[in-house]
């Protein structure tokens, strides 16, 4: 393998440092800083650019600090605890001016990142698969090239720690167990399995057990398929299967930003798509004159009708976006549109049909930036400029930055 002593000139998307060599190629190094020099040994070579492993940092950046975590640099799910907590949220606004740039072509305000108030301990799910040896339940390390034991992490709440520790099963067709804890202490384990028939199960202290289907619905095995969380003092019902923002405090700040956007006065009819359990939904409904929301997932949707029982001007629609969209008879423009979709993005068709509705005012929510700005030209070409776009740093430590964007509709003749 080839070795090669590089200077890391920033930090790409993923949560790699990249610099470039003499010959103008990009190396992407895992766990590097801008502004270090580094010797490192090429591991993959693809066209146009090459992946490294830093062997040895030869110039320090001021950024460095000592990882809490002692798995950190195999377990793939940090990217930045070697950085210290006001550098990572400077990092990672320059990712998404790079990205919108570059994959966009887009120029725009980007607001500094709103930080955490606790980057750790904060998560209140965890995702365990099973190692490949059948010792013990861990994450994916990328180095590794498969599941490694954990034995604890740093970044989610201390009770599911413990809920972590006192966990005894084998399941030899286990394929992701996903531990939540509620708002209100009550815990939820659910398992996703090979296997159609549910396990036998006994538990000996307070817990919840679901199955989640490939579909992302589920079905209890014991107690509730669900739990409450709170945001911006509101209760949200959230089944095993539906998503929920990791942290319940940096959701309530993107729920004002969300509505600062909005500017609703209560005269506005609004179209929300990708609704989830209804969170933004049950904000929006409450300065709306009428919202229609769209969610394909059926326990999420479910999850908000429940959370949504005491409003009287909501629509909900339970099906795929595209295809609602097509047959969705709104009577006149929305005045707002608000999208919320899962990592993949829109995409060109989604994108389409809701520029084709001509919204005043069209507003994004993201957790990444690369689909983000994919999406953001397509917008663009139909008529929607980004006018500004707000981070939220959701998951401290990792590479991944959620977003709220605002796009208005340009002045153009129809």
């Amino acid at each position: 393998m080839n070795t090669i002593k590089i200077k890391i000139e920033s930090m790409a998307n993923g949560g790699a440092g990249m610099g470039v060599d003499k010959k103008k190629r990009p190396f992407f190094i895992p766990y590097t800083i801008p502004g270090e020099t580094v010797r490192a040994t090429v591991t993959m070579e693809k066209k146009g650019f090459s992946y490294a492993q830093a062997d040895e940092i030869l110039t320090l950046s001021p950024d460095r600090i000592e990882p809490r975590c002692t798995h950190f640099g195999v377990c793939g799910g940090c990217h930045f605890q070697h950085i210290n907590y006001s550098a990572q949220l400077k990092y990672k606004r320059a990712v998404i001016h790079e990205q919108l740039a570059r994959i966009g072509g887009i120029e725009t305000t980007i607001r500094a990142a709103i930080p955490h108030p606790d980057p750790w301990e904060y998560r209140i799910d965890v995702e365990l698969s099973p190692c490949s040896d059948e010792q013990g339940l861990g994450f994916w390390s990328p180095s590794m090239r498969r599941v490694m034991p954990i034995e604890s992490c740093p970044l989610i709440d201390p009770r599911l720690q413990q809920l972590w520790d006192d966990v005894d099963l084998l399941l030899f067709d286990l394929r992701k167990l996903t531990l939540r804890v509620g708002d209100d202490g009550d815990l939820l384990a659910a398992f996703e399995i090979d296997n159609v028939e549910p396990p036998e199960l006994q538990v000996d202290f307070p817990l919840s057990v679901a199955i989640v289907m490939p579909d992302r619905t589920a079905a209890s095995l014991i107690g509730d398929h669900y739990l409450l969380q709170t945001v911006n003092g509101r209760q949200f019902r959230v089944s095993a299967g539906s998503f929920f923002h990791p942290s319940p405090i940096m959701a309530g700040k993107m729920v004002e930003a969300v509505m600062a956007y909005a500017d609703l006065d209560g005269t506005e009819n609004v179209l929300e798509l990708y609704g989830g359990v209804g969170m933004l939904t049950a904000f929006l409904a409450e300065k709306a004159s009428a919202i229609a929301t769209v969610e394909s997932n059926p326990d999420a949707a479910d999850d908000m009708a429940a959370n949504l029982a005491e409003f009287d001007n909501i629509t909900l629609y339970n099906g795929v976006v595209t295809e609602v969209l097509d047959m969705l008879d709104l009577g006149s423009a929305p005045d707002v549109i608000v999208v919320n979709p899962p990592r993949g993005g829109m995409g060109k068709t989604a994108v389409r049909s809701t520029a084709a509705t001509r919204p005043q005012r069209i507003i994004y929510v993201s957790n990444d930036i690369a689909t983000l700005a994919r999406d953001a030209k397509v917008f663009d070409r139909f008529g929607f400029e980004m006018k500004e776009i707000r981070p939220f740093d959701m998951t401290p430590h990792h590479y991944q930055v959620d977003m709220v964007a605002l796009f208005l509709r340009k002045n153009v003749k129809e």
